[in-house]
């Protein structure tokens, strides 16, 4: 088990905890690379089917570590551009994982904290919890979350957030659309189960088909988007899982997979 984290399975659903409580789990190189190797695998393990992202202790993920930041600046452009590929690649491990990703946040949400909040699937956040882009104040960009964070938010409220790198709070992340859902602290983990419990009712094949489907529609001409759809619409009706749902809904009874949960 690595050091910066800690996965726990229980039953089909896997929690990851980013396991830096000391640092408020800012991102260091081992961080980076142990959530992206963590993640990797949770994509090929056929026991999960879903994975709740958290932080232990009071924040969720405070950004870079600054150790790390202090190394960093030393680096040549050869060096930042090897790190900034590593970088990358997490956050695309967790956008990409098949499985739906929660995302559970608390205290803050800094940086490329708040990368990871885009790049899951469902976040729910405590109603103290603040969140920013600081990158710009530092001089830089946050160029490595970008892709996500426009996705989720759209480039009218990014352009506000990246250029000036101010604080908000939960309730602007969820009006912005960072967030879906802001509880009391104290409700936190009683709103998350509700949200596993929520997803566990879906068909895990047509989850990882939606969420290839809606990355596919980012990336396709106008024009091939009702190919695409109808392939896809095709492709899981006729399949093994589509026809056990529909064949369930028709017999008034539950979907084999809900029975496995």
């Amino acid at each position: 088990m690595p050091e910066t984290l800690n996965r726990t399975d229980e039953g089909q659903v896997a929690t990851v905890a980013l396991a830096r409580p000391e640092s408020r789990n800012a991102l260091n190189p081992a961080l980076i690379s142990d959530l992206t190797n963590c993640f990797e695998a949770l994509a090929e393990d056929e026991r999960i089917r879903l994975v709740v992202l958290m932080g232990e202790g009071s924040s969720f993920c405070a950004g870079a570590d600054i150790g790390y930041m202090r190394k960093t600046a030393r680096f040549s452009y050869e060096e930042n551009l090897d790190d900034a590929r590593k970088l990358a690649a997490m956050f695309l491990a967790v956008d990409e994982c098949p499985k739906p990703v929660v995302a559970k946040v608390q205290g803050a949400a800094i940086g490329g904290g708040s990368g990871l909040v885009a790049a899951s699937d469902v976040v729910v956040a405590g109603e103290g919890t603040k969140f920013a882009f600081t990158e710009v104040r530092l001089g830089i960009a946050p160029a490595t979350i970008a892709p996500f964070v426009v996705r989720k938010i759209g480039v009218s409220r990014a352009r506000e957030l990246f250029l000036t790198g101010e604080r908000f709070d939960a309730a602007r992340a969820r009006e912005i659309g960072l967030v879906h859902e802001v509880v009391s602290e104290d409700d936190l983990d009683a709103a998350v189960d509700a949200k596993v419990s929520d997803l566990l009712k879906g068909g895990p094949e047509a989850q990882a088909a939606i969420k290839a489907l809606l990355r596919d529609i980012e990336s396709v001409e106008r024009a091939e988007t009702p190919g695409l759809m109808s392939r896809m619409n095709a492709m899981l009706r006729a399949g093994g899982e589509g026809q056990e749902g529909l064949g369930a809904f028709l017999e008034k009874r539950e979907p084999r997979w809900r029975k496995e949960v």
